[in-house]
């Protein structure tokens, strides 16, 4: 990640933007927000493609709080068609990355272009819906709204003055909830935790295109993938649980993107029954709509999970470091979580330090049971809302 050349360009628009920014702070922010509305929304989320669908729900309460806004979303460039599909957003903006914020490279020749386009909008509001804000605030009040709201931490700087549209970032609970106490925050009214992913007829044909199948045959989806390496459960245990459903008689898909192409192709060898392999093969749509029709996802806890969830198909999740009350699927009658309690997670370890890491003592016949279990055309139980014992780790399962 380039570092040094990023950070100079902006700090010196955010002191020039820092005098604009001052005299804004002295709005009596309530009212303002109020009375008028804001016309010019900005909402920072860089993130990747989970995390954008969990912003979903607080996107739509911010929609429906604010109807006549114009809402746009600032985020990484693979998220541009994703935001102008959602109801909620009407334009993006590309973000060029920023020192210490992991999802991307930092391009800094881009980012004086980046921060004149941003203020070139004059946004009378912009929101800070990243994170906990101890690296973003700073950077989102370069952007030249009149107003800023967002979360702050202990460690965080944030616009004193602007106090009312900021509240502390949760440290606890699901993702989508924590983004939606800033949308309470703000006074508008929740509709819904459900994920957004906007399908059209256009994406479920072309997924028929790559794959003929998707119309006529019973399948499950296997995704061995996730972007770090200690997210991965082990590619042996997924052949395992693909063999298990295949000799169930239903079809065995694998997915992943073009990058895990290799990753898929030793999954296939490594089995000992047939499979379709669609790794590289399908954009983001054509995969929702493949999954969209499977009778179950098998998967990591990684984007896959959360395109699963946003489209209604059971899944089984296998969690390998992640913070599962923050990021397991709401619906445990649809979705299963195995995972294992170890001291050092949640972590973002490239590759898991523990020669026994936390994903290892979760068994196959276990994982194959469970997809048997909530797949569709099973006796799968009514969807419930989540609750800690969705989660429990396996050692504290009866």
């Amino acid at each position: 990640m380039v570092v040094t050349s990023c950070a100079i360009p902006f700090l010196s628009v955010y002191w020039r933007v820092r005098g604009f920014a001052a005299a804004s702070d002295l709005l009596p922010l309530s009212a303002a927000l109020l009375s008028p509305p804001p016309r010019r929304i900005a909402v920072f989320r860089a993130l990747m493609l989970g995390d954008m669908l969990c912003a979903t729900p607080a996107l739509r309460a911010l929609r429906h709080g604010l109807p006549d806004a114009h809402i746009t979303l600032i985020g990484l460039p693979w998220a541009r068609e994703f935001a102008l599909r959602l109801a909620s957003v009407d334009a993006f903006i590309e973000f060029p990355g920023f020192p210490g914020l992991p999802e991307s490279e930092c391009a800094a020749e881009r980012l004086p272009a980046f921060l004149a386009e941003v203020q070139a909008g004059r946004f009378d509001l912009v929101i800070q819906m990243h994170g906990s804000g101890t690296l973003t605030n700073p950077l989102v009040a370069t952007f030249g709204g009149a107003r800023m709201a967002g979360f702050r931490s202990t460690r965080s700087w944030y616009p004193r003055s602007n106090e009312p549209l900021f509240c502390d970032w949760p440290e606890s609970g699901h993702e989508i909830d924590r983004l939606l106490c800033l949308t309470d925050r703000l006074g508008l009214p929740r509709h819904g935790r459900r994920l957004d992913f906007p399908l059209t007829d256009d994406d479920r044909r072309r997924c028929a295109g790559l794959w003929p199948g998707v119309v006529s045959s019973r399948y499950v989806c296997v995704h061995a993938g996730a972007q770090l390496p200690s997210r991965r459960w082990n590619v042996d245990r997924f052949a395992d649980v693909a063999d298990q459903l295949a000799a169930d008689g239903r079809e065995v898909v694998l997915t992943g993107s073009d990058k895990e192409e290799h990753l898929c192709a030793e999954l296939a060898e490594r089995m000992r029954h047939r499979s379709v392999n669609l790794a590289g093969r399908t954009d983001l749509w054509t995969l929702g709509a493949l999954l969209e029709r499977a009778d179950c996802v098998v998967c990591n806890d990684t984007g896959v999970s959360h395109v699963a969830a946003a489209v209604a198909t059971p899944s089984v999740v296998v969690s390998c470091g992640s913070d599962v009350d923050r990021w397991a699927p709401l619906e445990r009658g649809l979705h299963q979580v195995f995972w294992r309690p170890m001291p050092c997670r949640p972590c973002q370890h490239l590759h898991c330090p523990e020669i026994d890491g936390c994903a290892s003592g979760v068994d196959p016949s276990e994982v194959a049971e469970a997809a048997r279990r909530v797949a569709r055309g099973s006796s799968a139980a009514v969807p419930e809302t989540l609750s800690a014992e969705s989660f429990r780790p396996l050692e504290a399962r009866a």
